[in-house]
């Protein structure tokens, strides 16, 4: 759904940047863990998640403004000194240091992997920091299911999104446990659980009760 906004407003307004490099790096990770361990499942899965994730995050830099006070899709204001730009429309330059980030994380995590890490412990190795960044994806959304909570409503929340996580979590928590590989198993159980959490904040705080009370006409 962002990447169709983005391609049918030509702007990047109200379209976090974060979800797609943090998406991108997870994948990444997994595809070395899957060819680590001869994986085609997870090589296969994963290089096409992090295929379409580089995808959204160019088609997102190509939207971007160069710089404050140029981009498309921009709307002019009175006395604003960059007239051509939303104002929650971020420039190019802090995108590209998060991108920037991403590839020195890659990097130095595939020359420790390769280098400083033995071959008998290092599908451990890096077993282990899937599993801890997999987790930390599923659970980064707490403080938007505190946010419904507080708000009594779930207009906070992707109805798709949520289905499409306990799919994903679901099948690959069953895929981890049919190989007896717990580093595949156990991270994707908190996805379930958060999953399910949304469902029942959906179904404690139902859509028509976020719609704005209107007096039927005399």
């Amino acid at each position: 759904s962002d990447l169709r906004q983005m391609l049918a407003t030509k702007s990047v307004e109200n379209i976090q940047f974060l979800p797609f490099l943090t998406t991108d790096a997870n994948n990444l990770s997994w595809l070395g863990y899957g060819c680590l361990k001869g994986d085609g499942t997870v090589i296969t899965v994963n290089a096409i998640g992090a295929a379409l994730q580089t995808l959204y995050i160019l088609v997102y830099l190509y939207y971007s403004p160069a710089k404050v006070g140029q981009g498309p899709g921009a709307m002019g204001r009175m006395g604003d000194p960059h007239p051509d730009i939303p104002p929650c429309c971020p420039s190019q330059r802090p995108v590209l240091l998060q991108v920037l980030l991403l590839l020195a994380v890659v990097v130095t995590g595939c020359g420790y992997f390769t280098i400083l890490v033995d071959t008998g412990t290092r599908l451990t190795h890096l077993g282990l920091f899937c599993s801890i960044f997999t987790i930390s994806m599923y659970l980064s959304p707490l403080a938007d299911l505190a946010k419904v909570i507080r708000s009594k409503s779930t207009r906070f929340l992707s109805f798709p999104l949520t289905v499409t996580t306990l799919v994903a979590s679901s099948s690959w928590t069953l895929y981890g446990l049919q190989l007896h590989d717990p580093y595949i198993t156990v991270p994707n159980v908190p996805g379930i659980v958060t999953s399910l959490v949304r469902f029942w904040l959906f179904q404690r705080y139902r859509p028509e009760q976020d719609k704005p009370y209107s007096p039927l006409p005399a």
